[in-house]
């Protein structure tokens, strides 16, 4: 095991500015966004407090446990933390507000949520305006019996990420199954399914390699489509720590996000005063270009002599295979569909010569496009060919950006996945159903963008959502809201109200008041980006009566819709679900151990193919051949890549993003290109194809040329449903789009120019 470098005490090569605090510059002010915390948290501030010191995060999966890690002993307390905190200290909400429905439609989802708690069941039939108060027994049942009287087939069930514990996922996949059907699907799918596929194919393993530790110390980190300052603001202290150690950074990305140039760390002294610079070098690529950079980049190496050699020849299959592709790949071709250069390609080759340890880092900037799987089989070959993995301050990391995710995943609630990732097919089937005690289903279900079009479809009687929220998460929100008008009955299990609950019904609408994991009776877990399984005890504090914890209502449903198998998914507590998850979920066999305020375990170890052993057939890495997609697109369009503002997941919780200055209504554009349209910063723009249009301001950018970037959920209008990748079903974010001035009806559409004309709708910014 290799010794962490020194870190400097002070480093003013790494100072971003010499402006105390880096007042006047562009940055959050996290200083203030404690105090709104307080004032927002003001009738519960003992409350909060305890759930800040002794819960276990329910933001990003980086995974603190009360304002401590395992990766640095030092306060880690972050804006989106911060921010997440109301939904588990708010009181419950007037209900007689649900009781006239068109008063709340229209409503930015962040005022749906400042409304307060669900208070208890209501229900809403077709016709009535609004919701009525009901009882749990009379709610439970009404759901069970459209559940008992319905096909398998025509059921479907999704969960958020939204602070979901392991509990929750584990008893809900099971009851599904139970009840039939594998079509019980989560945010953990739609958000790295193509990281879990490609990672499993390549190593045998389907998280990240490494742990946070390996980022303080490593040569060099590359980020790819990821942009954590925004999304896992806690990684900025890692890398404040690594650039002292000496740490290079490299990102590839359409847009140089400021914040992944330099940001201020608010809890360390010398950079919350100076800042820090983050990035060494930012290699611009278009929407869509990753795979063709990255391709070139790998070519280099090949050509250069810098693999690994010894690592690929004794530790790999595949790689003559990748390298004949990749020699059959022009300079020209991977230019062109990249909109970067070869030179640019050479800089990164050499810097991943140079590093002896390297960690590649990638999020949905990666993942939710058409190719996204393929996307990330070209970051697993690259790190690769440098042995890159197995080995400490090494890895390939898919970063979590939500605190359920990779638990989710884990427990099976996947619609195309067993518990432990298994493959849904017989064999694995039957190996569960003698486990269970109950016939398990040997087909995949549907994916949530599969039960949308049921829905559409007619297809599904009933839709049962624990959270989410499908009109702003997915594509063409219209055309959501026609599906879930069309679902004979839905149920919305959450903790506040949402705007999918406000669709009208087709016979019923179910609302059901969820608990927090800070109020789960037994404690509950979560696991984090880097595989480590935290145990969150429940935090006293004033609760909502009525609400209960999901894994419940998941069981209860069970027992009143099939009596016979009530049984097998009834359990006494927290603590006897930990116990079966222990039987049942490949390595969580210490599940059953966690039973207190920091007890936690990460599986695998610190480092899975920890000396290059990967469970395997064969014991070895593969790499595979990876095409670079068609890059041709109508002339006079630009590509458009969904991104994130302030706001957490498809919560927007700011009309202003601190980091870039960017409002909601913002269109991203290169200055050449508002240039050549004739449009000044601020000009209102309209965006528009097939699938509809947008109307925003104009805001220059450093962006790639022929490419713009909108905020997402606003810019779901602009993307097409039907596009998905091939492997995983996951909805592309991306779109090709004409732009013109808005008034200028008639005019001609402006055309994209300059290196990022040519290439496929997929972006490498992050947006999910």
């Amino acid at each position: 095991m290799s010794k962490r470098r020194r870190e400097k005490l002070v480093d003013p090569a790494h100072w971003a500015s010499l402006r105390p605090f880096g007042l006047g510059e562009e940055k959050p002010n996290n200083y203030r966004s404690i105090l709104d915390a307080f004032s927002d948290n003001r009738d519960n501030l003992a409350y909060a407090w305890r759930i800040l010191n002794h819960g276990v995060c329910d933001g990003c999966a980086l995974g603190t446990t009360g304002m401590r890690d395992w990766t640095l002993d030092q306060v880690h307390l972050c804006n989106v933390r911060l921010r997440l905190l109301r939904l588990n200290t708010a009181p419950a909400m007037d209900a007689a507000l649900l009781s006239d429905v068109p008063s709340l439609e229209g409503r930015p989802a962040r005022s749906l949520h400042e409304l307060g708690r669900l208070p208890f069941p209501m229900v809403r039939r077709r016709g009535d305006k609004g919701f009525s108060r009901t009882s749990w027994d009379e709610a439970l049942e009404l759901v069970a019996q459209r559940v008992a009287a319905s096909p398998p087939e025509r059921l479907a069930f999704y969960m958020t990420s939204r602070g979901q514990p392991n509990e929750n996922y584990y008893v809900a996949q099971k009851a599904v199954r139970a009840l039939g059907t594998n079509s019980i699907d989560s945010a953990a799918r739609l958000c790295h399914a193509p990281s879990t596929l490609a990672l499993k194919g390549a190593l045998g393993v389907a998280a990240t390699t490494c742990s946070y530790s390996d980022l303080i110390g490593t040569d060099l980190v590359v980020f790819i489509g990821s942009n954590v300052a925004q999304n896992q603001p806690v990684m900025m202290k890692y890398l404040y720590h690594a650039r002292k150690a000496g740490t290079r950074v490299a990102v590839v990305n359409t847009y140089r996000e400021p914040a992944m140039e330099r940001y201020w760390v608010p809890s360390n002294l010398e950079s919350a005063v100076f800042g820090t610079v983050v990035t060494d070098r930012f290699f611009e690529v278009t929407v869509g270009g990753d795979i063709a950079f990255l391709n070139g980049v790998l070519k280099h190496m090949a050509e250069r002599g810098w693999v690994d050699r010894a690592f690929v020849d004794s530790r790999t299959t595949g790689f003559p295979e990748l390298e004949r592709h990749l020699a059959s790949q022009t300079w020209e071709r991977l230019e062109a569909a990249s909109g970067s250069n070869r030179t640019e390609m050479l800089d990164l080759a050499r810097m991943l010569s140079e590093a002896r340890t390297a960690v590649l880092v990638w999020s949905m900037g990666v993942t939710q496009t058409s190719t996204g799987e393929d996307a990330v089989r070209a970051i697993v070959n690259l790190g690769l060919s440098r042995g890159f993995v197995g080995r400490p301050h090494c890895g390939l990391m898919p970063v979590r950006g939500h605190s359920g995710v990779q638990g989710g995943a884990e427990m099976g609630a996947y619609a195309t996945a067993f518990p432990g990732g298994a493959a849904i097919d017989a064999p694995n089937a039957a190996r569960l159903s003698e486990l269970w005690g109950f016939a398990v289903p040997s087909s995949p279900g549907m994916t949530a963008p599969e039960m949308v079009e049921a829905a559409h479809d007619g297809r599904l009687d009933v839709l049962f959502c624990s959270g989410g929220n499908f009109t702003e998460v997915l594509p063409d929100p219209q055309f959501v809201r026609e599906a879930l008008s069309s679902v004979p009955v839905r149920v919305h299990l959450d903790i506040v109200p949402s705007a999918q609950m406000l669709v009208p019904p087709g016979d019923v609408v179910v609302l059901l008041p969820a608990q927090t994991r800070y109020e789960m009776r037994g404690g509950v877990t979560e696991t984090s980006t880097e595989r480590r399984v935290i145990f969150n005890p429940e935090i006293p504090g004033p609760r909502i009566a009525q609400a209960r914890a999901e894994w419940e209502v998941f069981s209860e449903l069970v027992s009143r819709a099939r009596p016979e198998m009530g049984p097998f998914v009834s359990f006494d507590g927290t603590a006897a679900i930990r116990e079966e998850i222990a039987r049942v979920v490949p390595n969580y066999g210490l599940m059953a151990t966690l039973r207190e305020e920091g007890d936690q375990f990460q599986y695998g170890g610190s480092l899975l193919c920890a000396g290059w052993e990967f469970p395997t057939p064969d014991g070895k890495a593969r790499f595979s051949p990876v095409s670079v997609p068609d890059t041709e697109r109508e002339d006079g369009t630009f590509l458009v890549a969904a991104r994130r503002g302030k706001q957490f997941n498809s919560m927007v919780q700011g009309e202003l993003d601190a980091h870039t200055g960017a409002r909601r209504s913002s269109v991203l554009i290169n200055a050449r290109d508002a240039e050549a349209i004739g449009a000044g910063q601020g000009a209102q723009l309209v965006l528009s194809n097939a699938n509809g249009s947008l109307v925003g301001q104009a805001m220059f950018a450093p962006v790639a040329r022929g490419t713009v970037q909108v905020h997402w959920p606003e810019g779901n209008v602009l993307l097409d449903s039907h596009r998905r990748s091939a492997a995983s079903g996951i909805p592309d974010y991306t779109a090709a789009v004409r732009i013109r001035l808005d008034g200028a009806a008639g005019a001609e559409d402006a055309a994209g120019s300059g290196p990022g004309a040519a290439g496929r709708p997929e972006p490498t910014g992050s947006h999910l």
